[in-house]
């Protein structure tokens, strides 16, 4: 990671750490990088925060003003941004989200020409420039300068495109949507509405600040409670920018990025579209996942934690399925990243085709007890590498043994250590949290 930018973009409290003084030169940089042989063409899209409209107008009075033409999808998705993007051969692209964060956070996400998450090198050249004191990059003058374009267009198509896949008409299924007050508020009833469902939603109407407050994918207890309440047959919740999704299943069981890896991964090896054999994790997947998957004979890789380790694997080895316990799930032959709405019409295809409710399709499915607890340090890597935090690590593993596991890293958005133990109880999985979260404070690491 750079002093700047993240495993997910460049992310930071608006005006705080991450200003409209940082967004003009994420513009002027990539108008003139993109721009060195053409004109540069440029497509962004934005979430519901308030403060994205001030970033949108910061980036394109960069772009702009290194020349570039900018096109607008407005309120979007992430993964609409990188369809875009590759479909209709824009240089780049940039998602103003900071996706599952509160509304004060903000992010700019760019996405490279083949709609995947920018290059580690090309954000050490952004970085270097935000900090230079002199301005190198010169202003597009006369009929160089660039211009905005209304590209609303562009997120129908994508509407259009994700209505394409669908294998069969969801009529008559009573279907729930929480759309986070986010990204997915203006993409997913119409999907599901134009499919034939029953669409029921919740949290679809944002101000601005509401984006992920106490909905979607975070407060999954909002879904569930509404299936139960109006006898839906499936719940889908997504995050801010929508590149996530969790499901919730007839019963009112949460139903994880893990399950769904399952769901979808069985189903697409019964019908020979399982490339190698293999469904991609993260080490942040369950114990439970793994020994589901041997039961049905299909392999599994690990990466670190983040979908673009992921869907860098799944591009190296030629996989068909990836994601994260968070919901981000990769089906690498429609995306080249996670996308929330494509992952519900994916388990729609399964239920339906299967004739099955999705309780029943994951019912063999033993996920063991996982805590996770997050605490605010003063600086990561110090609090992670501490002697006496890793002697503690140590001694919980080994008590754990084959039975459990525990899983200590850093946030890789946020000034958080994550804490994670797999066991076999509750009490278990928190009492070797609290172990470890404890030593943290009594070190001094926790930011108060």
């Amino acid at each position: 990671m750079g002093k700047y930018f993240g495993t997910d973009g460049f992310r930071g409290e608006a005006n705080v750490n991450l200003t409209v003084e940082h967004a003009y030169k994420v513009g002027r940089f990539l108008g003139d990088y993109y721009g060195k042989d053409h004109k540069a063409q440029v497509v962004i899209g934005k979430d519901t925060r308030i403060s994205s409209y001030m970033f949108e107008y910061s980036l394109v009075a960069g772009l702009t003003a290194s020349g570039a033409d900018v096109y607008l999808l407005h309120v979007t998705s992430t993964p609409s941004v990188s369809y875009v993007v590759r479909s209709e051969n824009f240089d780049c692209g940039i998602m103003i989200s900071a996706s599952h964060n509160p509304f004060y956070d903000n992010g700019i996400k760019v996405i490279n020409g083949n709609g995947y998450k920018l290059e580690a090198e090309v954000e050490e050249l952004i970085e270097k420039y935000i900090d230079s004191k002199e301005d190198t990059i010169p202003y597009a003058t006369r009929e160089q300068i660039g211009k905005t374009v209304d590209y609303a267009i562009g997120r129908n198509r994508y509407i259009g495109y994700l209505i394409s896949l669908a294998t069969r008409s969801f009529m008559d299924v009573k279907v729930g949507l929480d759309c986070a007050n986010g990204s997915a508020s203006t993409i997913a009833k119409g999907v599901f509405d134009a499919l034939g469902a029953k669409t029921y939603t919740i949290n679809n109407e944002p101000n601005g600040v509401n984006i992920n407050n106490n909905c979607g994918s975070t407060h999954m207890e909002a879904m569930q409670k509404f299936v139960l309440e109006q006898g839906l047959d499936v719940g889908f919740s997504y995050d801010g920018d929508a590149d996530r999704c969790l499901a919730v299943d007839d019963k009112g069981n949460i139903i994880d990025g893990d399950l769904i890896l399952y769901v979808c991964g069985s189903y697409m090896k019964e019908r020979g579209e399982l490339n190698n054999n293999t469904v991609v994790t993260t080490v942040m997947s369950n114990l439970g996942l793994y020994k589901a998957l041997d039961e049905k004979g299909i392999a599994y890789e690990k990466t670190a934690v983040g979908d673009k380790y992921v869907y860098e694997n799944m591009m190296i080895n030629g996989h068909s399925i990836g994601g994260e316990q968070s919901g981000h799930i990769i089906f690498s032959k429609h995306a080249t990243t996670g996308d929330g709405i494509l992952t519900s019409l994916k388990i729609m295809e399964v239920m339906l085709e299967k004739k099955m409710k999705l309780s029943e399709i994951v019912k063999d499915v033993e996920i063991f007890p996982q805590e996770l607890k997050n605490i605010r340090v003063k600086n990561k890597k110090t609090a992670r590498e501490d002697k006496i935090v890793m002697e503690v690590v140590d001694t919980v593993a080994k008590e754990l043994g084959s039975e459990g596991r525990i899983l200590v890293r850093e946030s890789g958005t946020e000034p958080l250590i994550r804490v994670m133990v797999e066991a076999k109880t509750n009490e278990l999985c928190q009492k070797y949290v609290n172990m470890v979260l404890d030593v943290i404070r009594e070190q001094g690491h926790n930011e108060n």
